[in-house]
């Protein structure tokens, strides 16, 4: 049975733990409001260029653009964006189980942001061949310098597609680790919920826009579909930085409840010993004086 100098003891650290875990909440919660705006603030654009470029791709004549069309060779090189640090609940875990748990066809080698990705595959004994790291807050020409590497990578014809896996930021308790194709084009799903009857339905050529291309559509695909996947990439940077402090402020949060609770059940306890033992010694100093008379 512990004493009530151990349960002191473990009082004054489950504070200095507490105090700690609401620091951390406070820096979380400031950071998760900078990194959701900024997530939502570019959906709008990225989801506007993903669905005309969608569009286009069924009414493209073949062979304009490689980023139309699947790669000539038989492997799949798949980007995994996670965290630096840890302490955000099961956000890493949930999205390594979930491209663990999704069968992908044919040889599969991986580039990471974060580092509990490259950690993660490296315990998995997984192929990794490139690693970026990318500070907070996310900045577009870091994103870049990975969305060019994974061009260039698509082009030389080694890789049949790319799939990126991140966590999708719905709100600030729910992030969904998601599975997406960005080459070739292919309809993404960035926040909110996902809605399986539109996305099941296939393009109807007759509802594709009438659009004209100047000088033509050739010149345009080469300016525009490598701008879009640079900007599509850090869309999913920035979904995936929302979902890391949101989930960091959720745990932190948590946290700071539990110690807060302990606290109780350590001090129950330590006035329960502390009156067992007034009460010893006042049983002892009344038993000596009945003896002494």
């Amino acid at each position: 049975m512990p004493s009530t100098r151990d349960i002191r003891r473990r009082i004054k650290s489950v504070k200095n733990t507490a105090q700690i875990t609401k620091a951390m909440q406070l820096v979380a919660a400031a950071k998760m409001k900078k990194a959701q705006d900024q997530a939502a603030n570019g959906r709008p654009y990225a989801e506007l260029m993903n669905k005309i470029l969608v569009s286009l791709k069924e009414s493209a004549a073949e062979g304009v653009h490689p980023f139309f069309s699947e790669g000539a060779g038989n492997k799949t090189l798949v980007l995994v964006i996670a965290t630096d640090k840890g302490l955000c609940g099961a956000l890493n875990t949930n999205l390594l189980k979930k491209l663990i748990n999704t069968p992908i066809e044919g040889e599969v080698e991986y580039v990471t942001i974060g580092r509990k990705a490259s950690q993660g595959l490296g315990r998995l004994r997984k192929t990794l061949i490139a690693d970026f790291p990318i500070k907070d807050p996310a900045k577009f020409v870091e994103a870049r310098t990975v969305s060019k590497f994974i061009q260039d990578k698509f082009l030389s014809g080694e890789y049949k597609r790319v799939l990126v896996a991140f966590n999708n930021f719905i709100n600030v308790v729910t992030q969904v680790p998601s599975i997406e194709q960005v080459l070739p084009v292919n309809p993404v799903t960035l926040g909110g919920k996902r809605n399986f009857d539109e996305t099941s339905k296939e393009a109807n050529p007759t509802d594709i826009p009438d659009y004209t291309f100047e000088p033509d559509a050739a010149t345009v695909f080469q300016m525009v579909l490598p701008q879009y996947v640079n900007g599509t990439i850090f869309q999913m940077v920035l979904e995936a930085r929302a979902s890391e402090h949101s989930s960091r402020m959720v745990a932190m949060k948590n946290a700071t409840d539990n110690a807060k609770q302990m606290l109780k059940d350590l001090s129950l306890e330590y006035n329960k010993l502390r009156q067992a033992a007034i009460t010893n010694e006042l049983l002892e100093i009344t038993t000596a004086k009945m003896a002494l008379e």
